[in-house]
């Protein structure tokens, strides 16, 4: 078994105008998000980690790159770590009727309608597809190792039930908030050619302080989210 810390990246400025972002948006870390950054790197000085894995975008790289620093590893580039593939929303305005949009697709994915995509974008089976990918290559031939996944929060939050044996939606993910440096961690292997394993401790934010524990909001219209 491994342990794997799932780390969603450091405050970026599509945090703060909520724009969507995949692939062509792509913001570097405010100094919040450095500040975040920083301080989960002190919070990795003594977890022994082997390996440290990060999605392409900017705000995930950089923090992956502030941690690996701290505990003297290179980073790793995977391309299927990148966030939800929203298609043509990502060159859409934020507003409150494209978030609905992309609520409405969310919400279908967490009940009975995974086969629904984004325009030009994804469905659940193929997001799931390409996170299990992801997680194959990480984990192939592994055990006892200490891995770090910098990546996102939808990547990371939507497929956990599929990966993890005891997850609930109810009871873990839609309880809390999957913050900005927020660290999550789970306990994997390989069962069968697929990564399996358990939920240990979900959105962790313990390790932040000060203005780093000054979180902004996900999700602008959470109303719509269900």
């Amino acid at each position: 078994m491994n342990t794997v810390y799932l780390v969603r990246h450091g405050e970026n400025t599509a945090n703060l105008t909520h724009e969507f972002s995949y692939k062509v948006i792509d913001y570097s870390l405010t100094p919040k998000g450095v500040l975040q950054a920083q301080q989960t790197a002190e919070f990795f000085k003594d977890k022994a980690i082997d390996e440290i894995y990060a999605s392409p975008l900017k705000r995930a790289h950089e923090t992956a790159n502030i941690i690996g620093q701290a505990v003297r590893l290179s980073v790793t580039t995977m391309e299927q770590l990148r966030e939800v593939n929203v298609g043509d929303l990502e060159l859409q305005p934020p507003t409150e009727e494209n978030w609905i949009r992309h609520n409405t697709i969310i919400s279908g994915w967490l009940t009975n309608r995974p086969e629904v995509s984004f325009p030009n974008g994804e469905n659940y089976p193929q997001l799931l597809q390409r996170w299990r990918s992801a997680l194959s290559q990480i984990l192939e031939g592994k055990s006892g190792k200490n891995i770090v996944i910098v990546a996102h929060g939808g990547i990371f939050t939507i497929p956990l039930r599929d990966i993890c044996s005891n997850v609930s939606l109810e009871t873990t993910i839609r309880k809390t908030q999957n913050n900005n440096c927020s660290v999550t961690i789970v306990e994997l292997e390989m069962q069968d050619g697929l990564p399996t394993g358990t939920l240990r401790d979900w959105a962790l934010c313990t390790h932040l302080t000060g203005e780093a524990a000054n979180f902004v909001a996900g999700n602008p219209y959470p109303k719509h989210y269900e």
